[in-house]
Parts: structure tokens; sequence; C-alpha cells
């Protein structure tokens, strides 16, 4: 059980080491800090902040960036990104690295 959660933990890290992180970096600066506010520390939607998301699984973050919040302004960005993609900005944003 250990070695296949290990396996999968590894394949897991191996996707997100095959996106363009640089690329969703500036995505999230751009489109998300439109909303988010430019140091996203909050605007019209909540802040992105390391501190704010620390109570959030990352697969949680993960999927509001990938299905969105029904009700609100938090658009699904699914048609644009992919579950590696949304992946690595969810981890991007749990750890408070998007420079």
């Amino acid at each position: 059980m250990l070695a296949s959660l290990l396996l999968t933990s590894a394949a897991s890290q191996a996707a997100r080491a095959d996106v363009d992180r640089a690329r969703l970096a500036d995505l999230v600066r751009q489109d998300c800090g439109s909303c988010h506010g430019l140091t996203l520390k909050g605007g019209l939607g909540r802040p992105l902040t390391a501190e704010a998301l620390a109570h959030f699984p990352v697969e949680t973050v993960r999927d509001i960036i990938l299905d969105g919040l029904p009700g609100t302004p938090m658009p699904p960005w699914r048609p644009l990104l992919s579950v590696e993609e949304a992946s690595a900005i969810a981890d991007m944003l749990k750890r408070g690295d998007t420079k």
C-alpha cells in the first residue's frame, strides 16, 4: 500500500513538473489577479494568499479552479486548463509561489 501511495505521489509530481509554471504564474497574476487583486490579497474575489488557503486541501483549490463556484463570479476554468495545470496552480497558490 505504501509503495502504491509513493508511486502515485511521484506520478503526480512528475505531471506537475511537465506544465509551464512560468506561464501559469503569469496567468494567475493577470487573469486571477483581475478579480482577486493584483497581489492576490482580495478584491471582487476572496484572497488567494497561502494564509487564506491554508485550511483548504490542494485538491479543493484545484477543483474550485476547474469547476468554479456556482452562484459566485468565480468561473470554471476547465475549458481552458488541464487538470495538471490546475493542480500546479493550486500548488503554487498554497505555497504562495506565484512570482
